[in-house]
């Protein structure tokens, strides 16, 4: 597992939002007053967006710093709609009921046991009508073979989404870099309906 992010928000500071967070906004419409919840918030582009968007919304990360960094991506007069909470998933029980769901490359960044501990919390946040949209690693991933991680097959990424309506699940496979140089990225995008 990584345990100093600050390279990494230091390299992506100037990216733009996620795709699958614009998609997933999009998708959910307007939020009325509801809470949005960007699970491993890193550098705060992602509730920048959300906030921009309408939502109210709990940013949680647990990187050393992440409440300092997540506010600095948010202009003050958005602040009042946004809560940071500086947390591992590791110690995460409970999500407040939900509209909206994001975690973008956040959750791989566990190993197993703790993230099937944290997907329950997750879908039991999920409201009806609540979108849920998560990116996962698939198991021909550079790093799938660090057991500090969590990769999932296509089947296996279904399957966390049983009982919901299914909007999209791509996978992709592709030559990259990553922070830490080069890369072959397998991932998977889930976007789903409560």
């Amino acid at each position: 597992m990584i345990d100093d992010w600050e390279p990494f928000y230091r390299a992506t500071a100037d990216n733009p939002v996620r795709p699958l967070c614009l998609e997933a906004i999009a998708t959910a419409g307007e939020p009325h007053d509801r809470l949005a919840v960007d699970l491993g918030a890193g550098a705060g582009r992602e509730t920048a967006a959300l906030l921009d968007a309408g939502w109210r919304v709990l940013a949680l990360d647990g990187a050393p710093g992440a409440h300092l960094r997540i506010e600095a991506a948010v202009p003050p007069v958005r602040r009042d709609r946004l809560t940071v909470v500086e947390q591992s998933f590791s110690a995460l029980d409970r999500l407040p009921d939900a509209g909206l769901v994001y975690a973008g490359y956040a959750l791989p960044f566990q190993r197993p046991e703790v993230f099937a501990r944290t997907w329950s919390p997750i879908r039991a946040s999920l409201r009806p009508g609540a979108i849920l949209a998560v990116n996962l690693f698939g198991p021909r991933d550079t790093w799938a073979d660090d057991p500090e991680l969590t990769t999932h097959s296509p089947a296996e990424a279904r399957g966390l989404l049983d009982g919901l309506e299914v909007l999209a699940l791509r996978e992709e496979e592709r030559e990259g870099v990553a922070v830490s140089g080069p890369k072959h990225w397998h991932v998977l995008d889930l976007l789903a309906r409560a």
